[in-house]
């Protein structure tokens, strides 16, 4: 296996994202972050996708084996036109199992060549996700310890606007 993709809507990404991230590219030659366009979480996305990719971009600048792309279409189309030959997901908790083996077997029937591997997250960021962020931050705490600064800036910034 010589490149895998990781996808998701990173809306913001996190410190949690970047390790599963930052542990892949140890793992495959290459790595692409496929950025999803669409989002059913929530009530919608807090940034764009553009926003979303220029997060990932600064939070990987030091890994040259690593690429963010965007994506709008079936995950093993984007898999298939990278030339990715591997998906990589992060699990945190039982939940997360439970979704991403549903989505690994789809994604299976749809393509057999396309192999699903799992990293575990790494226990201080085990419970961390992105609507957790999203929400202490709202509430003016302090999530410097989840995101990059870049992330934290751009949260402030946009809650501070909405008071």
């Amino acid at each position: 296996m010589t490149r895998a993709l990781i996808p998701g809507t990173y809306d913001p990404v996190t410190l949690g994202h970047i390790d599963i991230i930052e542990r892949a590219s140890r793992v495959f030659p290459q790595v692409i972050v496929a950025v999803a366009a669409s989002t059913k979480k929530g009530s919608g996305p807090l940034f764009s996708i553009e926003d979303w990719v220029r997060f990932i971009e600064d939070a990987v600048s030091a890994l040259p084996n690593v690429e963010v792309c965007r994506f709008s279409t079936l995950l093993v189309d984007i898999a298939e036109e990278m030339g990715a030959d591997s998906i990589v997901k992060g699990l945190r908790a039982l939940t997360d199992f439970e979704w991403e083996f549903q989505q690994a077997s789809i994604n299976y029937q749809l393509n057999p060549k396309l192999e699903t591997m799992f990293i575990m997250a790494n226990p201080q960021y085990m419970y961390l996700s992105s609507s957790t962020v999203k929400e202490v931050a709202l509430l003016g705490g302090d999530v410097s310890k989840w995101v990059t600064p870049l992330v934290q800036g751009e949260l402030q910034k946009r809650f501070d606007a909405q008071i």
